[in-house]
């Protein structure tokens, strides 16, 4: 399967695509972070933080460490024993009833907690980014304003696209410049809340690029994610339609444990959770709770999915012995030498 190009470049993955092409094989976008201050100012970013599925469609292979770790970054060796200290000082603050063990619901609320935590952080990049796109300070960006800083940011001259756009002149854009600006149209209408006038207000720019902040563009966001994996075009997705890969070329073995490695992935996701009555099909309502990040019974079965990796005494909670151990999963780090310094630090 091909994943659409359009819907590619219109959630901020211009680089990646250019670096690949389209008929490339599947990659974790989350990881082309690398892009220019401005672009990442004007362009929907592809990761958001505490979303399981970025906005292409790849699963977000951080999750887990963003809904358990927050804004607390660890690091990697040689500083085990600061990464130790966090974490279990991060113990202590799940573990509510000071029983020495993290529950379903502790984890639950945990995950809440930091799910909100990326919502607050957001809004406050959202302030900064609103500035940058609304130079004259008016509250409003219009979608000729946003064009000329978007277009600015790509290397086109700033005054002369501000003029032509003023004299209802002809751009002259290349075709895949052109496309992103339509499918980033298609977003701008649908954050423009009623009644549409195409101005963005502050809150309204941050659904523009934050999805997650809106029902009704999480819902967009949605139909775009099923448009680009739906090959039948019953606006529904089938494990096989969820799992295909692009159209490509496995170079090598590295590269075809990549593949293998996604497909696998993208498979237990796909029924261990989205298809949330196991019939076999994904409908956009099951894809839309499993991708937003404020729903509590979503955050009850990752919690309980979260134990599960390192509930080794099998008795459905958390010890902190446990989670040093799986130190990996949690946090990205490993630490070592776990067993030697937990008694006396915790």
């Amino acid at each position: 399967m091909l994943l659409r190009p359009g819907l590619l470049c219109s959630l901020g993955c211009v680089c990646l695509s250019l670096l690949l092409g389209v008929w490339g094989r599947p990659a974790n976008s989350s990881v082309q972070k690398e892009k220019g201050a401005e672009q990442q100012e004007l362009l929907p970013p592809d990761h958001l933080n505490g979303l399981k599925l970025e906005l292409d469609g790849h699963l977000n292979r951080e999750f887990h460490q963003e809904v358990f770790l927050g804004k607390e970054h660890f690091q990697e060796q040689p500083q085990p024993s600061s990464n130790r200290r966090k974490l279990v000082g991060i113990f202590a603050k799940v573990d509510r009833n000071n029983d020495k063990k993290i529950s379903a619901k502790e984890m639950q609320r945990w995950i809440m907690e930091k799910t909100d935590e990326h919502f607050q952080e957001a809004v406050e990049e959202n302030k900064m980014h609103f500035r940058a796109v609304d130079p004259d300070g008016d509250g409003h960006v219009s979608w000729d304003e946003y064009k000329i800083k978007f277009l600015a940011s790509k290397g086109f001259n700033e005054k002369e696209i501000a003029e032509k756009i003023k004299n209802n002149e002809e751009l002259k854009i290349d075709e895949e410049t052109q496309e992103v600006l339509d499918n980033l149209k298609d977003r701008w209408y649908q954050a423009d809340n009623p009644p549409p006038d195409l101005l963005l207000s502050e809150q309204e720019f941050l659904s523009f690029l934050h999805p997650e902040h809106s029902r009704g563009m999480l819902h967009f966001m949605v139909q775009e994610i099923v448009r680009d994996l739906d090959q039948d075009g019953d606006k529904k997705l089938t494990l096989s339609e969820f799992i295909s890969l692009p159209v490509g070329t496995v170079e090598n073995q590295q590269a075809q444990d990549i593949d293998d490695d996604w497909v696998r992935d993208r498979r237990k996701e796909f029924q261990d959770v989205i298809d949330a009555n196991h019939d076999g099909i994904v409908t956009m309502e099951e894809l839309e709770e499993y991708m937003d990040p404020m729903n509590e019974h979503n955050a009850l079965n990752e919690a309980r999915q979260m134990i599960a990796v390192a509930d080794e005494n099998q008795n459905h909670q958390l010890e902190l012995e446990e989670i040093l151990k799986y130190s990996e999963y949690f946090t990205g780090s490993k630490l070592m030498d776990y067993a030697r310094n937990v008694h006396e630090e915790f």
